[in-house]
């Protein structure tokens, strides 16, 4: 049957596979959910048609060799009416009847086959639908938890980032204070490089000042009488 071919990759699904060549998870769940339940629905008028054809080709069967029995009875009766040709008539409808059960069967057992294989699939694809959705918030929770991770790890990259640019702060501003104290320094040293010569005239010229005010003081007061 054309439609058991048709319907192969669905018995052979497996979600792992599945979820592991996807890239959102989430997604990949939601689609394939909703894949296997339009399958299912595709899967159970199918299935309804093959059992019914299953019950119908077993009806025959039994219909069948009730006819057989039937005739086989009558041929019974007939010979015990001491009428051989009409037994013989019931006997070669019966040899048809048996003929035509053999084919009957095969044609039963076949359909008991493939509605074997409709109620397999059928049941294979209730469970994965079972099973998909108690997983599916499992898995999209913990898609969600990886996008999250991932978000502070962004942030937390950014962290490191302004670290990084503080302690390059704390590099300049040492490297600023190393060239105040140096120019404190050269300044100091500019100080006390003077001429010291110079500097012993200008105390000595200051004392020659100071002595001569004095002098001319105590002039002065004694003049006033005091």
């Amino acid at each position: 049957m054309g439609m058991l071919d048709r319907f192969a990759d669905i018995i052979k699904a497996n979600i792992n596979d599945l979820l592991d060549k996807a890239e959102d998870p989430a997604k990949m769940v939601d689609q394939y959910l909703r894949d296997l339940t339009e399958s299912l629905a595709e899967v159970k008028q199918e299935t309804a048609g093959v059992m019914a054809e299953e019950t119908r080709t077993k009806r025959l069967v039994e219909e069948n060799k009730d006819e057989i029995e039937k005739y086989d009875d009558l041929a019974r009766q007939a010979l015990k009416a001491g009428n051989e040709g009409d037994a013989r008539t019931f006997l070669a409808k019966k040899q048809q009847l048996v003929a035509k059960g053999e084919s009957l069967a095969q044609a039963a057992d076949a359909a008991h086959e493939n509605a074997s294989k409709m109620r397999e699939m059928h049941d294979k694809l209730v469970s994965d639908i079972e099973t998909l959705k108690g997983r599916r918030e499992a898995i999209k929770a913990k898609v969600a938890v990886a996008k999250t991770q991932d978000k502070v790890n962004a942030v937390s990259s950014a962290g490191d980032s302004a670290a990084a640019a503080m302690s390059a702060f704390d590099r300049m501003e040492q490297k600023a204070d190393e060239m105040l104290d140096r120019s404190n320094a050269m300044s100091e040293l500019n100080a006390d490089s003077g001429d010291a010569a110079e500097d012993l005239e200008k105390k000595y010229a200051n004392a020659g000042s100071t002595a001569a005010v004095d002098e001319e003081l105590a002039k002065l007061k004694a003049e006033m009488g005091l």
